[in-house]
């Protein structure tokens, strides 16, 4: 049965009077946290557990305590196991995340129960922080200043050799367990390449640093018998997947849906490196697949120096003033930063409910439509420095005293993204899936914006 929270606990409240209170940051976001609408959100996301969550079965841990603990997470840049530890070990924490003297959910319980949330209540949810700031007069949305940048997806730079390899290796280990589950149903034998098709990937990398004509024609016969290899599991893999269908237990059907996954991706790999190896054709970044595990993640080129090409996702951020991030989306692909403008005043709009004063954006967000869209909104301060040439008109329009300020106002934007990487985990996304890369986006920036409202 699904409980809202803990009761207070009158041993708890004579134990605080022994240490210090919550430090201010804790007790400014404590009152935050208080909002009806910001709890309810999250407890019809973990409602939906079971279909009678809310009606029986031995009582949950508290939704007041999930969220809490949720936050002090990110809010810390915590692993579940670090959450879990500094909330057991701490009085301060005990008493923010409500747990009192109760026993403190382990890090599994708290995953579990972290799955549920779904990105658009995180959306939701820091829209609702953001009106709750408007309420206070932290920010009124006067001044937005938009931008972008790049979550990195938990993976390896990929290359063709080491994809074939983790297919044969994640098809072969899934074969064995169909045949233990199958018994005798199998005649046939199996031969696992995965040894021999990690030490050919190997082999291939090894090759391919020497750039030499050789080298290439050496590369490319091992290529081919790694593909063979790759292509013998999967017809394996297939054989074991038809009689796996005919059975009904739940662990069989656990298999055979592992088995349609990772045949459909290392499909898409044997393909890609047939024409780009063997054909010489180039491949689009939009029909590449570089990880097996994370197949969701893009190939981005930012024409950044330090990092040429960069596999994750983009994500784009609105920030008003007082340090809040007002909206967030994450992009599909690599679109251009041009075709971002109109979408940021929108949402912009929608939280805020009226224009900003001043806007502004990076020079890839310039164009003249987007200039006489936000004017059209009613913008009265568009600050979109031009790309290329720029007339006498032009430069001294961009030299006016109040777009050089703007300028120097936006640049702040680019701290803020900072902070969010190195405080709140935005670096790099360590959640599986597009659904849990969504997530952790949501949850880093709610930190973000929570730490600056305890800190105002």
């Amino acid at each position: 049965m699904l409980v809202e929270q803990y009761p207070t606990d009158k041993r708890f409240e004579d134990l605080l009077g022994y240490i210090p209170e919550l430090s201010v940051e804790l007790k400014k976001i404590d009152e935050y946290l208080a909002d009806e609408k910001l709890y309810r959100m999250i407890r019809t996301d973990l409602s939906k557990r079971y279909p009678k969550t809310k009606e029986t079965g031995r009582n949950s841990t508290p939704v007041e305590v999930v969220l809490r603990m949720l936050v002090v997470k990110r809010l810390y840049g915590y692993s579940y196991e670090e959450t879990e530890r500094a909330v057991r070990d701490s009085l301060s924490l005990r008493a923010f995340c409500r747990v009192y003297l109760k026993a403190v959910p382990d890090d599994t319980t708290l995953i579990r129960w972290a799955n549920l949330v779904q990105p658009k209540t995180l959306e939701k949810f820091n829209e609702r922080i953001m009106e709750l700031a408007v309420e206070r007069k932290v920010t009124r949305g006067r001044k937005l200043r938009t931008d972008g940048t790049v979550v990195e997806s938990n993976i390896r730079p990929p290359s063709d050799n080491r994809l074939l390899a983790d297919g044969v290796r994640v098809l072969a280990r899934t074969v064995v367990r169909a045949r233990e589950v199958l018994q005798q149903a199998v005649q046939e034998p199996f031969e696992d390449f995965t040894q021999t098709a990690k030490q050919l990937a190997r082999q291939i990398g090894e090759t391919l640093r020497k750039k030499t004509e050789a080298a290439r024609i050496t590369g490319r016969q091992q290529y081919q018998a790694l593909l063979e290899m790759t292509r013998k599991t999967i017809e394996s893999a297939h054989c074991i997947q038809k009689q796996l269908c005919q059975h009904r237990e739940q662990k069989a059907k656990r298999l055979n849906q592992v088995l349609e996954t990772f045949l459909s991706r290392t499909e898409q790999v044997i393909d890609q490196t047939t024409r780009r190896i063997l054909q010489g054709e180039q491949v689009s970044a939009s029909e590449k697949i570089v990880s097996l595990f994370e197949e969701h993640t893009d190939i981005i080129c930012r024409g950044k120096e330090s990092r040429p090409v960069e596999y994750g996702h983009k994500i784009w951020l609105n920030e008003v003033e007082g340090g809040l991030v007002s909206h967030y989306r994450i992009l599909d692909g690599n679109p251009s930063d041009e075709n971002q403008w109109k979408p940021s005043l929108k949402a912009h709009l929608k939280t805020f409910h009226q224009p900003p004063q001043q806007a502004s954006g990076d020079r890839g967000l310039f164009s003249k439509p987007n200039e006489q869209l936000a004017h059209d909104l009613g913008v009265k301060k568009v600050i979109l420095p031009q790309r290329g040439y720029r007339s006498k008109t032009r430069l001294k329009h961009e030299h006016k005293k109040w777009f050089v300020k703007g300028r120097h106002w936006h640049a702040g934007v680019e701290g803020r993204i900072s902070v969010l990487k190195r405080a709140h985990d935005l670096g790099r996304c360590l959640a599986h899936g597009l659904s849990g890369f969504h997530c952790w986006v949501g949850w880093g920036i709610i930190a973000g914006n929570l730490a600056v409202l305890g800190r105002t």
